[in-house]
């Protein structure tokens, strides 16, 4: 396998870069290697934090860290005070590249606090890189952040539910899915439009297969596309990755419609869809392929093929060949096709753990999400266990009823969650938006009366002007039941 800085050099006369400069990156990339090549001589490679905004340092900085073996963590520079300190405390890191002067200002702060006698130095990627050495306490304040980690990638995810942890990969590891990408999808190489952040899974993968094989990488935000901005490219050649909120949006823009009907494939992911949604790509041609995955599986396992959805298979398509999945109940034991149980995954791009914890011999990842697979090895997603609301002793998943609720067309977005209640144990609430102010939620009701059995139609109905989503659109569901608490403490 191809280290880091061997795929730089097949780009030496390419100009892959749609947008940027592309020997700017080479450049760069080359330049912030050899600086960070010195602090190698030392036992312990320095710990970097990698926050920087804009995409070709940042994504110079990630093969520069990466190629001189030093532990990376990628982060968002727009976390807030509170997602910082988090961060600074778990990781307490020798270099930060990036990060905006009042988040720089707080983790000065938090120094003093800890009565740390050094801090780490923070550089912008244009210019040399500067290295205080590990962090030092002074006498009767231990460092317990054991556990540096060369050659290690630690990802962000969990920030849905405002606990930021690190899901710790590889260059094997991120390889790996690269590989079971291009065999799945029988390709030598990969063209990516990449509107999603560069610090997420979703987004580094983006990266990943189009740097490691030779493909055309295009990078810009949302707001440019939806903007009407759109770079000069053949969309039949690229891959875009969107998740369900963007991928409703472009369908509502007529000339976006047309645009993302273009591209060879445009893989959804990040959040459950709807299934008015993906009726809706459908008739307009889209050729979809909704995925499964997460930051700890490097991105999906299992993938839709945009035939088989414009055909109409449903569901999150075969398993990719670097995967495997099993569907097994509570005791452990292997389900049939067709029985829903729990989802156990086995894949070579599996996380070694989270920071600063490796799991020994971890060969298989649980996951909170139940599903099955049909006869033909599709799989096939219900919802998450942790998101079950059991009324009345009734098993209740939400994503039913949110897709019932979208399919009435009077919502612009919809979350359903259970409410502590002393006779029903929980009670359905749904938190909307309405789709406009004469939106009425009797009438909503009314209209569900036909698509669900009443014990599964909300009981408290809260009208939003937003919901508390991320940039991949996963729901805060916490946030949400500290709404609904608040809602229904006003009404008694």
């Amino acid at each position: 396998m191809q280290r880091p800085l061997a795929y730089l050099n097949n780009y030496t006369e390419y100009d892959w870069l749609i947008g940027y400069n592309s020997r700017q990156f080479q450049e760069l990339t080359a330049q912030l290697y050899l600086e960070l090549t010195p602090l190698l001589a030392n036992k312990t490679p320095p710990k970097i934090i990698l926050a920087e905004r804009e995409p070709v340092r940042f994504l110079a900085s990630f093969i520069a860290a990466c190629a001189a073996g030093c532990p990376v963590f990628l982060c968002n520079p727009d976390w807030g005070k509170q997602e910082w300190q988090q961060v600074f405390n778990l990781v307490q890191p020798d270099i930060i590249w990036g990060m905006g002067h009042r988040a720089w200002d707080m983790v000065r702060q938090r120094c003093k606090e800890k009565c740390l006698a050094r801090v780490p130095r923070v550089v912008a990627t244009s210019g040399r890189v500067s290295l205080r050495r590990r962090l030092r306490t002074r006498r009767g304040h231990e460092n317990n952040n054991q556990c540096p980690m060369p050659n290690h990638i630690m990802i962000p995810t969990g920030g849905s539910s405002g606990q930021i942890k690190f899901a710790i990969h590889t260059w094997e590891t991120l390889m790996a899915s690269v590989q079971g990408f291009t065999e799945y999808f029988e390709l030598k190489q990969v063209n990516s439009f990449c509107v999603l952040p560069l610090y997420h899974v979703s987004g580094l993968m983006q990266f990943m297969r189009s740097f490691t094989t030779e493909g055309k990488l295009a990078i810009t935000s949302f707001k440019t596309i939806e903007s009407g901005q759109k770079y000069q490219i053949n969309p039949s050649d690229f891959f875009i990755s969107l998740v369900p909120t963007q991928l409703q949006r472009c369908l509502q823009n007529p000339q976006l419609t047309e645009w993302l009907a273009q591209f060879q494939t445009v893989l959804l992911g990040g959040a459950p869809a709807w299934s008015e949604l993906l009726e809706k790509a459908k008739f307009h041609q889209i050729r979809l392929a909704p995925t499964y995955g997460m930051t700890e599986t490097a991105s999906q396992i299992a993938t839709l093929k945009p035939d088989d959805f414009l055909n109409g298979k449903i569901g999150s398509g075969q398993i990719l060949p670097h995967a495997q999945v099993t569907i097994r109940n509570q005791q452990g034991k292997i389900l049939s096709s067709h029985q829903i149980g729990n989802i156990i995954i086995k894949a070579k791009s599996l996380a070694l753990g989270y920071y600063p914890q490796i799991e020994e011999n971890q060969d298989y990842f649980s996951v909170d999400d139940l599903g099955f697979l049909d006869d033909q090895g599709y799989l096939n997603i219900i919802g998450r266990n942790s998101d079950k609301i059991i009324t009345g002793g009734e098993n209740i998943y939400p994503i039913e009823i949110e897709s019932a609720i979208r399919s009435t067309q009077m919502v612009a977005d919809v979350c359903v969650i259970g409410v502590p209640d002393q006779h029903w144990g929980q009670v359905l609430t749904a938190l909307y938006i309405p789709q406009n102010s004469n939106t009425s939620n009797l009438e909503i009701q009314t209209l569900l009366k036909n698509k669900l059995s009443k014990f599964k139609i909300p009981k408290y109905w809260i009208p939003q002007q937003n919901l508390p989503r991320n940039s991949q659109g996963k729901i805060n569901r916490q946030q949400l039941q500290q709404i609904a608490k608040k809602f229904l403490h006003n009404l008694s």
